[in-house]
C-alpha cells in the first residue's frame, strides 16, 4: 500500500479525502493532532513527554513528532499512511524522509489539494455544523431544508467555528504559504509532487486521488 502526505491549506479538503482513503482502501491516516491527543493519554513514556510539554503550554518539538510517527509505523499492519497537517516545514520533511529511509519505508505520492484563495475563504466562512450531531452545511451550496434545522437529527443548535471567519482564514492562510507552501517546490523537485483540483466536488476529487495511487 502506498504511503502519501495529502499538501494544501486550510479548508482544503484533507481531512475528507483522508477518511475517505481510510474507509476505501484500508489506508491510515496519520493527524499530528490526533497523534498528540493519543500520545497524551497513552501511559508510554513518548506520552508522557507529550503531556508535560502540553502541560507547560509549549509547543511539542519535530522530534516528539517524528517519535509519535516512529511508533505508528513499526506497529504498521501493511496499510499505507496518509500524512496529513505534516510535515509542516522543509526542517520536518527531512526528518521524515531520514526517518521513513531507516525504516525502510518510501513516500510515494505528494498531492498537492490546489485550491483558488478566494473561492476558499467563501467555501469555509459560509459553513455551519449541527451542534447535535455534526452535520455540516454551508450558507449557499448546502442549506439546511428548514432554516435552523437540521436535515439529519432535527436538532436545532447549529454552531460555526470561531476560527471561521474571512479574517482568521485569511491569517492561517498567510501562515501555510510562509512555512508549508515551499514543500511544493521540494517535493516537485523530487519529482513526487502531484495535484488535483480541491475546490472540485468531492467525488471529482476522490476519483483524481484515486487516478493519482493506481498509476
Amino acid at each position: 500500500m502506498p504511503n502519501i502526505i495529502l499538501l494544501g491549506p486550510p479548508g482544503a479538503g484533507k481531512g475528507t479525502q483522508a477518511k475517505r482513503l481510510e474507509e476505501e482502501r484500508g489506508m491510515v491516516q496519520l493527524s499530528t493532532g490526533d497523534m498528540l491527543r493519543a500520545a497524551k493519554t497513552s501511559g508510554t513514556e513518548m506520552g508522557k513527554r507529550v503531556a508535560e510539554v502540553m502541560e507547560r503550554g509549549e509547543l511539542v518539538t519535530d522530534e516528539i513528532v517524528i517519535g509519535l510517527i516512529e511508533e505508528k509505523l513499526a506497529g504498521a499492519q501493511g496499510g499505507g499512511f496518509i500524512f496529513d497537517g505534516f510535515p509542516r516545514t522543509l526542517p520536518q520533511a527531512d526528518a521524515l524522509g531520514r526517518l521513513m529511509a531507516k525504516m525502510g519505508q518510501a513516500l510515494d505520492a505528494v498531492i498537492e489539494m490546489q485550491v483558488d484563495d478566494a473561492a476558499l475563504v467563501a467555501r469555509i466562512t459560509g459553513r455551519y455544523t449541527c451542534g447535535d450531531c455534526g452535520a455540516v452545511y454551508h450558507d449557499e451550496t448546502k442549506p439546511t431544508k428548514v432554516e435552523g434545522t437540521c436535515d439529519v437529527c432535527g436538532g436545532h443548535k447549529m454552531t460555526r467555528r470561531a476560527d471561521d471567519t474571512a479574517d482568521a482564514l485569511k491569517t492561517r492562510l498567510m501562515e501555510y504559504y510562509k512555512k508549508t507552501s515551499p514543500l511544493i517546490g521540494y517535493y516537485y523537485a523530487k519529482d513526487q509532487l502531484s495535484g488535483v483540483d480541491g475546490l472540485a466536488e468531492m467525488d471529482s476529487v476522490s476519483q483524481a486521488i484515486a487516478g493519482i495511487l493506481d498509476r
